[in-house]
C-alpha cells in the first residue's frame, strides 16, 4: 500500500475519532459526567495521534483543512440525526461553502 494512501487512512481515522469525541463531549455535560468525559479525552488523544501519523505524508495545511472541513460536516450530521438539532438554510449554505473549499483544495491545489 502506498504511503500516501496510508496517510489518508490515518487522517480518516483522526476525523472519525474527533467526531465521536465531540459527540461524547456533548454527553459529558460540561465535564460533570465521568465516563463521557474520559471517552472524550481518550478519543481526542487517538485523533491527535492519528493526525500526527498522517502528517508524515500530507502537508499540515491540507491535512488540517480536510480534518476541519470533513469533521464539521460529520459533526453537523451527528447533531442533526443523533441530537435532533435543527439546521437552517444559512447553516447549510455555510457548510456547503466549507465542502466546496475542501473540494477545490483537493482538486486544484498543487500543495497536495
Amino acid at each position: 500500500m502506498s504511503p500516501t494512501l496510508i496517510a489518508y487512512s490515518y487522517l480518516a481515522g483522526a476525523i472519525i475519532f474527533e467526531v465521536i469525541g465531540t459527540t461524547f463531549l456533548v454527553k459529558s455535560e460540561e465535564f460533570t459526567r465521568l465516563m463521557p468525559t474520559l471517552a472524550t479525552i481518550v478519543l481526542y488523544c487517538c485523533s491527535f495521534y492519528l493526525m500526527t501519523k498522517s502528517l508524515r505524508e500530507i502537508p499540515l495545511g491540507i491535512a488540517y483543512a480536510l480534518w476541519g472541513g470533513i469533521g464539521i460536516v460529520l459533526t453537523v450530521m451527528v447533531g442533526f440525526f443523533v441530537f435532533k438539532q435543527a439546521i437552517d438554510m444559512p447553516a447549510v449554505a455555510g457548510i456547503a461553502l466549507i465542502v466546496a473549499g475542501v473540494v477545490v483544495l483537493n482538486l486544484f491545489s498543487a500543495s497536495i
